[in-house]
């Protein structure tokens, strides 16, 4: 009588080199299939079921780890399954599931940390400012808890590592409490950690010392009055500082763009036969592409820096970016108490008490986000830049006649 089950034999297992099905009985296949090379097969175990009318197959690993016993023993655990009414496939599933979380709370507080800031250091456009993010982390929350498991991590461990620090040192802790926040919020995301009890930030901000209202604690960039540029970018170009130099930090109070945005301009920015520079997205502060239209003067600037660099507009004497306290030190060594980037200010200030042009436009000159509502701003998306071409030659103009105008009178 033919035999209905453990009808394969281990010589014979290993032997078998034709393409195909063979039966072991009882739902248990060993399936031979063709490789990319001529001479070799694959060879797996596979269980075929029906359940609830629906024909299925389940893989049960390659001969060359699985045995014949073993897949045998596999075979019989899926078959008390089946006796049961449970889907052996979903089964598996719930059970890797589980060990896969199992595992994932085995992660530390320094592991997901260190795994967050890998993943999305290169989105970040400021070097600098990646370093920071995990150094802040190492030196404030890795010695307190760093080695505790992320799933263990409470308020206690995050407050002190908070207070001691909060008062005296407020930029950097209310710093250190939102990366904590973003590795505890990425790991709940990833179910390394169980979701935190609704009000865990809420109560953690109650048991912190209030602190003054950010109006009180921020300071401005101190400006230049818009009555001294004229006579402040005098004594810049009178400078001993290098010609590039001096023409940057010009180009910068013409065009009233951020320094980073000057120091990093390249070439294929520039456009003089419309006389304008396009800021690509990257190099934006609000990550949205910038038109700045280009007053003669501007574009004067921008004709004697052609062929000192390459690619670079404004190169150092290293053939690199100027370091943003390269011009700071100008308007130190000129005994000016005001920053660069103060200079926004000034043309801002200038356009407010001095000229008649809409706050859009002047707001657009700066790059700055729209303040219109959500709809307003769906149906406008000019950048108002024909208007700020007239805009951008005042102030060019502003600049190079106050004194003259002053000397006449």
């Amino acid at each position: 009588m033919a035999r209905t089950i453990d009808k394969l034999t281990p010589l014979g297992v290993s032997r078998q080199s034709k393409p195909g099905y063979y039966g072991d009985g009882a739902g248990l296949w060993l399936q031979v299939a063709k490789t990319s090379d001529p001479n070799q097969v694959s060879k797996s175990w596979i269980f075929r079921f029906t359940l609830r009318g629906k024909a299925q197959e389940m893989g049960l690993g390659p001969l060359h780890t699985i045995t014949l016993a073993e897949a045998r023993e596999a075979a019989t655990t899926v078959r008390k399954l089946l006796r049961d009414g449970v889907n052996p496939i979903e089964h598996r599933r719930i059970a890797k599931r589980e060990l896969a979380l199992a595992d994932a709370r085995c992660k530390t507080f320094e592991w997901c940390a260190t795994e967050y800031h890998r993943l999305h250091e290169k989105t970040w456009k400021n070097s600098k400012h990646a370093a920071q993010w995990i150094s802040t982390l190492k030196a404030y929350a890795f010695p307190k808890f760093g080695s505790k498991l992320i799933n263990e991590v409470n308020k206690e461990d995050i407050l002190a590592v908070l207070k001691p620090i909060w008062l005296i040192k407020t930029e950097t802790a209310t710093r250190v409490h939102q990366r904590i926040r973003t590795v505890l919020d990425w790991a709940g995301a990833n179910d390394y950690r169980s979701n935190s009890e609704p009000r865990f930030w809420e109560e953690i901000s109650g048991a912190l010392p209030k602190l003054p209202s950010k109006d009180k604690r921020t300071k401005s960039f101190a400006a230049c009055s818009h009555r001294r540029i004229a006579a402040t970018i005098k004594a810049i170009q009178q400078s001993s500082g290098s010609d590039t130099q001096k023409q940057a930090l010009e180009f910068i109070i013409l065009t009233a763009a951020r320094t980073g945005e000057v120091r990093g301009a390249v070439w294929s920015e520039i456009d003089f036969d419309r006389a304008r520079w396009v800021i690509p997205a990257n190099r934006m502060k609000a990550d949205v592409e910038h038109r700045v239209p280009l007053s003669r003067r501007a574009l004067d600037i921008l004709e004697a820096q052609k062929g000192k660099h390459e690619t670079l507009v404004f190169p150092s004497d290293r053939k690199k970016p100027f370091s943003d306290m390269a011009f700071t030190m100008t308007l130190r060594r000129l005994g000016f108490d005001f920053t660069v980037h103060g200079f926004r200010s000034t043309f801002r200030d200038w356009s407010a008490e001095e000229t008649a042009y809409p706050r859009e436009v002047c707001e657009a000159a700066l790059a700055h986000k729209s303040s219109k509502s959500a709809t307003e701003a769906a149906y406008f998306r000019s950048d108002l830049f024909e208007k700020r071409r007239s805009l951008m030659e005042d102030w060019a103009h502003y600049c190079m006649s106050y004194i003259t105008e002053r000397m006449n009178t």
